[in-house]
């Protein structure tokens, strides 16, 4: 039997074996009806023939536009066999532009790698904004808002809160609908948001940092009205909440519509590295947030006024709002052209012919529902498609496993910054640019190779799910580095008692002999670092009396500090402004296995993915994929950084004091703070590695006689078509 050939490259496929069907074929005189499936030509009442001469070389009087017959005159569907379709794109506009607006020139980006560049751009914006900087200026928030870590936790989670309510309904009815007008409208809803996020800055009064010179020094004016140091400016956190509440909004359609309109406007084979690509640009999102983020911590928050303290003072606040109106601005730039693409791309109608179902395969068959093409177009199969899914136990526990996956990484990219801020003693500014350097080799890296992986190999779902578990184990045994930590800097009062005794923990005592004449305020924290290498709580607490300023690097210099004794010489120390230099040798250790867990944790991320498309239905995968991110944003993304912010705040030492009012923290104690890291990480860990292997022992794939062919899929997809062929009948052949 003669099947056609098409030889046009990029626009055509290729049959390079007889394909019949297990049921009868029509009679011959309704089997002359043909259609183009690629440009939504008429029908054509031709019979199928080659399009290529015997020789392998095309005739110029081919028309080689016609790859697909359908058997019935103006049938639109017919289904020959479980995972080959042939649907008609009669009708359909494809090309790009809005509404009557479709000049030829933007037809250029009418393909498969426009659509990833544009969405590509979209993520990287929602995760350098979401992710990146918002985690970057947690501190410089709460700071500048009075807020504590399980407040700032909260406006976190106000993202996922968000996505959650939005989810069940984008997914859905998003999935069977024009894909792109979803995607174009959520990304100008989050670029609202990041406007909104950055507005308290402007409606709130000048940030007044107490001057180191008039109340610092031992023996300086250390009145300090309540009425100053305390504030409401806690309740803009509902503004801040509210902004992100928009992030969310905005972001849902972005990582369920988004992966699936991929997904179908490509090769079955290529799609892992598609998808790998646009993850990739949502986490070298965060890495450019932290990095950039980092730069405008280094701008003083109300740009243009002098200052007379620096960066490293942790009553420094950073020009944090900037990030926010950038971003915010270039979404609603990158909505437009996401808003003129077609409902389905020029030539996708192939990749739908060639897919081969790998869904689970449910005992009582209920999955077949799912191929019926009216099914999920109306309100009354949500019921059905919820229960659909809820039977597929691989489904459930690969959500699963993503819970517990999603909630370190919002835990630990939220306060991360902040974990590595104490545990080397670094600015805020200093702490974000170090963890966008970890973020964006081990993070973009691993998201990359993890969807290279499974295209190399060319992994079924079952030994993605396999990968899935080697990368969990990896990231498990990597996580117990968190049983070594870098010890506090002395801080005498703190950690510390003055003359050098051990100071028990939860204990204050920030008086001395050697300042008790000072006058201290506990509300003015100013840390120091002494001659003697050891930090105080302000130059005050120190009995500094005089104040010059470091040529060198800018930095204020206090002298005559009766609390500090010179090394080698009799005599009264100095101290400079800021925290004393970590030289703790456990860094590279630490900083080596980090990298290695945010390296297997992403490493999984797209492979995870990849087999929940595959284990559910054809028409079920946009659904499916919003199911998941509920479970794993009401499992992991809601509770993660509210979690790590609670444990966070046990292992404070010390917390700001406004007038008896509980501030937000100064000093952590890092040993508890690896603990409680060590701790979670073990558990969710553990947890996720349990997960995948229930998911792998469940896993039930299609019956050999319906699945994909032994031979992996070829560079051009042929083998995807390779499915049962029983023969047919001589006489019947077309």
């Amino acid at each position: 039997m003669a099947m056609p050939q098409n030889s046009t490259g990029e626009n055509g496929f290729c049959f390079t074996q007889t394909l019949d069907f297990s049921h009868p074929s029509p009679p011959p005189s309704k089997a002359s009806q043909t259609f183009d499936a690629t440009s939504g030509r008429e029908p054509c009442s031709t019979p199928l023939s080659n399009c290529m001469a015997s020789s392998g070389v095309p005739s110029p009087s081919d028309s080689c536009a016609k790859p697909l017959c359908s058997t019935t005159p103006g049938e639109e569907e017919t289904q020959f066999n479980e995972g080959i379709k042939y649907v008609s794109a009669e009708g359909e506009e494809l090309a790009c532009g809005w509404g009557g607006f479709t000049p030829g020139c933007l037809q250029l980006f009418n393909t498969s790698k426009g659509v990833l560049f544009f969405l590509c751009v979209a993520s990287f914006l929602q995760g350098m904004t979401v992710n990146g900087f918002i985690n970057t200026v947690i501190t410089s928030i709460e700071r500048r808002f009075d807020l504590h870590s399980y407040q700032s936790g909260l406006i976190a989670s106000s993202y996922d809160i968000a996505a959650c309510v939005c989810l069940t309904f984008v997914s859905y009815f998003g999935g069977n609908g024009h894909k792109p007008r979803w995607l174009g409208w959520g990304v100008l809803v989050m670029g609202l948001g990041s406007l909104l996020f950055a507005l308290p800055h402007f409606t709130t009064g000048r940030y007044e940092a107490r001057s180191v010179a008039e109340v610092g020094i031992c023996g300086g004016n250390q009145s300090l009205p309540c009425s100053q140091a305390a504030s409401s400016l806690s309740s803009y956190r509902f503004v801040f909440m509210l902004g992100q509440f928009l992030h969310g909004m905005g972001a849902t359609p972005l990582y369920t519509l988004g992966v699936t309109y991929l997904d179908e406007n490509v090769k079955t084979n290529y799609s892992p590295v598609y998808i790998a690509v646009f993850y990739t640009a949502a986490i070298l999102g965060p890495a450019a947030g932290y990095l950039v983020g980092g730069m405008f911590l280094n701008i003083y928050t109300e740009i243009g006024r002098e200052i007379d303290i620096t960066p490293e003072n942790t009553l420094w606040v950073g020009a944090w709002w900037i990030g926010f109106l950038g971003a915010g601005a270039a979404s609603l730039l990158i909505s437009i052209p996401i808003l003129g693409y077609p409902q389905r791309l020029p030539g996708s109608q192939r990749y739908i012919v060639m897919r081969v179902s790998e869904a689970h395969q449910l005992k009582d068959g209920s999955h077949k529902k799912a191929s019926d093409p009216d099914f999920g177009k109306t309100v009354k199969d949500l019921p059905r498609s919820v229960l659909l899914l809820l039977k597929n136990p691989t489904f459930i526990f690969l959500c699963l496993a993503g819970a517990t996956e999603a909630t370190l990484i919002a835990g630990m990219s939220t306060f991360g910054p902040k974990f590595l801020e104490s545990q080397f003693s670094l600015s805020a500014s200093e702490a974000a640019t170090f963890f966008g350097y970890l973020v964006v080799p081990a993070g973009g890296g691993g998201t990359f190779l993890g969807g290279f992986l499974v295209n190399k190999f060319k992994l079924r779902c079952s030994g993605i799910i396999k990968l899935c578990l080697l990368c969990t184990v990896s990231s498990l045994l990597a996580a117990f580095i968190f049983f070594i930590h870098c010890p506090n800097m002395p801080m005498a009062g703190v950690t510390q008692m003055y003359e050098g005794s051990a100071l028990p923990g939860g204990h204050l005592n920030l008086t001395a002999a050697c300042n008790a004449e000072c006058g201290c305020l506990q509300e003015t924290y100013n840390p120091v670092c002494g001659s003697d290498d050891i930090m105080y709580y302000s130059p005050c607490h120190a009995g500094c009396r005089k104040v010059s300023e470091n040529l060198r690097n800018g930095k204020k210099v206090y002298h005559e500090c009766s609390c500090i004794e010179k090394t080698f010489l009799p005599g009264l120390g100095d101290a400079e402004a800021g925290k004393c230099t970590s030289s703790c040798a456990k860094r590279p250790l630490l900083l080596f296995f980090m990298f290695v867990v945010i390296l297997f944790t992403f490493l999984s991320s797209i492979p995870a993915l990849t087999a929940t498309l595959r284990c559910v239905s054809d028409r079920q995968r946009s659904f499916a994929l919003g199911i998941q991110w509920i479970v794993v944003r009401t499992l992991g993304g809601i509770p993660g950084p509210i979690t790590f912010g609670s444990m966070i705040d046990k292992s404070c030492l010390l917390w700001q004091d406004q007038c008896g009012e509980q501030g937000s923290c100064y000093v952590y104690q890092n040993s508890a703070m690896s603990r409680y890291t060590l701790i979670a990480g073990l558990v969710y860990k553990v947890l996720g590695t349990t997960f995948f292997i229930v998911a792998c022992l469940l896993y039930k794939p299609p019956p050999p006689d319906l699945a994909p062919g032994s031979s992996d899929a070829s560079e051009n997809g042929n083998s995807d078509l390779q499915e049962h062929k029983p023969s047919l009948p001589a006489e019947e052949d077309i």
